[in-house]
């Protein structure tokens, strides 16, 4: 089960852009409509469109800002998100929600005795926890940290075992 994240943004960028262009267009019909003079003029539109060649530098522009802007949005479409469940080993239809990992494995690593403050980055293949710690002596306690992350990651038991990597910091120095 690799449940992905809705593409939502690319969704709601293009419906803000037609949203924004059936406005105008509705709020120019209406002015008509009522024998107001329109925000934007069909005639002036259309005499300026006339007037433009395709040789122009505009169009060749215009159609660029288009093809680019389409094409982000196709790749953003196609390419797939970080996972929002990530697969369990066993049942085919068990995962765990990425945040409630990385709560599970951030709880886990504050559980240390020394450590003050934990980041935690879950990555596809890696686990990464930057631990703070008020300690002086600060030997073994990353490989504490360490131990700590790699039995809670053995417990959940994840499809793929990522790898746990930590770095420490002391707030105190030694001198």
């Amino acid at each position: 089960m690799k449940r992905r994240p809705r593409r939502s943004a690319p969704a709601a960028l293009t419906a803000l852009a037609l949203l924004a262009a059936c406005v105008v267009v509705a709020a120019a019909a209406v002015r008509t409509i009522a024998g107001q003079t329109p925000w934007i003029s069909y005639g002036s539109v259309a005499d300026a469109l006339r007037a433009t060649h395709w040789s122009d530098r505009a169009p060749a522009v215009a159609g660029g800002v288009a093809a680019l802007v389409g094409l982000a949005m196709v790749v953003a479409a196609v390419l797939p998100g970080r996972p929002t469940v990530l697969p369990l080993a066993g049942d085919p239809d068990s995962g765990a929600s990425r945040r409630g990992l990385r709560g599970t494995l951030r709880t886990a690593a504050a559980g240390v005795d020394g450590v003050d403050r934990v980041t935690l980055t879950l990555r596809r293949r890696r686990v990464a926890a930057r631990v703070r710690t008020g300690r002086t002596n600060t030997e073994g306690l990353a490989d504490a940290v360490r131990a700590a992350l790699e039995q809670r990651v053995d417990q959940i038991g994840p499809a793929r075992r990522p790898d746990v990597k930590v770095e420490l910091r002391a707030t105190r120095s030694t001198s």
